[in-house]
């Protein structure tokens, strides 16, 4: 599957938009973009900064919306299909893009692409990771209302990241022996999942 832009009406509508924007200040636009590109919840520019913006690049407040979005979602296409910069300018030409601005985005993509793909791909789809497991064996010999007994589980700690709050969680839970089979079993069958999908 290769990068395929479709005109759809907002697309159409940004690109007057952009191709109306002043041509020294656009790639200053461009370049801010790629380099918030991975952060999922963080806004590209601040209120203030969009402000300013609207202003220097005389476009109201939802025209600048418009037009930023616009060039996330090409430039997220662009890194998803790790599009090379002739197939990206080739895009952009039929959506309707003038030249000029086509040349900025493909020059700004050749500078930034490598970048761009490697942070997109460090991001998880959740914030939370896990980064370390701990386990110990157990064995219970007795209990009140018996005396001989041998009862093994598994005893585990996960620590947990929490990539949006900074904080660290710890899980703890048991295992007996055939819980774990069972889980062991779930696990090689994910395993195999992801080998065919590599």
């Amino acid at each position: 599957m290769t990068l395929n832009l479709v005109a759809t009406t907002a697309i159409k509508k940004a690109v007057v938009l952009i191709n109306d924007l002043d041509t020294s200040k656009f790639p200053l636009l461009l370049t801010r973009i790629l380099s918030k590109l991975h952060l999922k919840d963080e806004r590209t520019f601040s209120e203030e900064e969009e402000e300013k913006l609207q202003s220097s690049l005389s476009l109201t407040d939802g025209d600048l919306e418009l037009v930023i979005h616009t060039l996330e979602f090409i430039l997220h296409q662009a890194a998803y299909h790790t599009a090379k910069p002739g197939l990206l300018g080739q895009q952009l030409q039929q959506i309707e893009l003038e030249e000029e601005k086509v040349k900025v985005i493909v020059d700004a993509w050749k500078n930034a692409a490598a970048d761009v793909v490697t942070k997109l791909r460090q991001r998880t789809i959740t914030p939370k990771r896990l980064e370390e497991i701990n386990w110990r064996l157990n064995l219970q010999m007795a209990q009140s209302n018996k005396s001989k007994m041998k009862l093994p589980n598994a005893m585990f700690e996960l620590k947990i990241n929490d990539e949006d709050s900074e904080a660290k969680e710890k899980i703890r839970f048991e295992m007996t022996h055939d819980e774990l089979y069972s889980f062991y079993n779930q696990l090689e069958t994910i395993q195999k999942q992801l080998d065919n999908l590599g």
